[in-house]
């Protein structure tokens, strides 16, 4: 590019000056080799230009990604297949419980808990050491939606409303301590402010810094199937429908592969792809 700055397009409208050090970056997130991400800059210094969308730019990467590594083009997908995992919020539930079992965590996804004044349909009950949380998750199908102030408020006044009735119980077996909020988007700086000052747990992308969404997926190789290269989108849908939500699941649930019409080729192409990405 010689030098020359150029803009780019973000989801939400606004410009920003393109970085080769956040592609760059993104890239070695997904495994790829020192070699792999020069090309793949190489390629697309090629096209950029002035206002290309930041959606543009992804999808050169990944494709170009793809071509060198499928199982790489997958884990640099992780971001756009959360979002994929919409329209409802269902699945990014079970993807939550899924993480938090795996930190130790006794979970039960979509419970009615009675609250001292009304009924609360919690989204996550999770149980460790003696304490019980809630955790509400907040599933968002655009990129550019954040959660403002108002949801940690309200999650608190529920919150408040079932930790009196749970904590008052003569035969409760464990404390009710904590709400958290885990979301697919960012919070907002008075949301975290908030939830700093009332003691709630927030979980997105990459907040807390070091230990969000992204890092505790690849820790425990708890990817959604939407990662996968070798399904469509309508596949996709399909399964997730089945309530195949995680690629783990697919190792021992192949028999729905089979439910769903897959060839036995395109099981094998599934599933290798599955139990790859799943021991990275």
């Amino acid at each position: 590019m010689n030098g020359t700055t150029i803009f780019i397009t973000k989801h939400s409208g606004e410009l920003e000056q393109f970085s080769f050090k956040k592609l760059k970056n993104s890239l070695q997130n997904s495994g790829a080799s020192n070699v792999e991400i020069d090309s793949i800059i190489e390629s697309i210094k090629m096209e950029l230009y002035d206002g290309i969308t930041s959606k543009e730019i992804y999808k050169k990467a990944f494709l170009l990604l793809k071509k060198s590594n499928r199982i790489y083009a997958s884990k640099y997908s992780l971001k756009r297949a959360i979002f994929d995992l919409g329209p409802t919020g269902y699945p990014f539930e079970r993807l939550t419980g899924a993480l938090l079992k795996q930190r130790g965590y006794k979970t039960q996804v979509s419970v009615i808990l009675k609250g001292e004044c009304v009924n609360h349909e919690i989204d996550v009950l999770a149980e460790k050491d003696g304490n019980t949380f809630l955790i509400e998750c907040k599933f968002h199908s655009k990129y550019n939606t954040s959660n403002n102030v108002k949801i940690p408020l309200y999650i608190q006044s529920r919150f408040v409303d079932v930790q009196k009735k749970w904590n008052s119980k003569p035969n409760k077996t464990t404390f009710l301590k904590q709400s958290w909020i885990v979301s697919n988007t960012r919070f907002t700086k008075e949301a975290k402010k908030y939830a700093r000052c009332v003691g709630i747990n927030l979980l997105s992308w990459n907040y807390p810094e070091g230990n969000g969404i992204n890092k505790n997926i690849d820790r425990y190789g708890l990817y959604p199937i939407t990662t996968l290269t070798s399904l469509t989108k309508r596949e996709k849908e399909l399964l997730i429908e089945k309530n195949i939500i995680l690629t783990q699941e697919l190792l021992t649930a192949s028999n729905v592969l089979n439910q769903t019409g897959f060839s036995k080729a395109k099981i094998k192409d599934i599933l290798s792809e599955a139990k790859k990405l799943c021991s990275l």
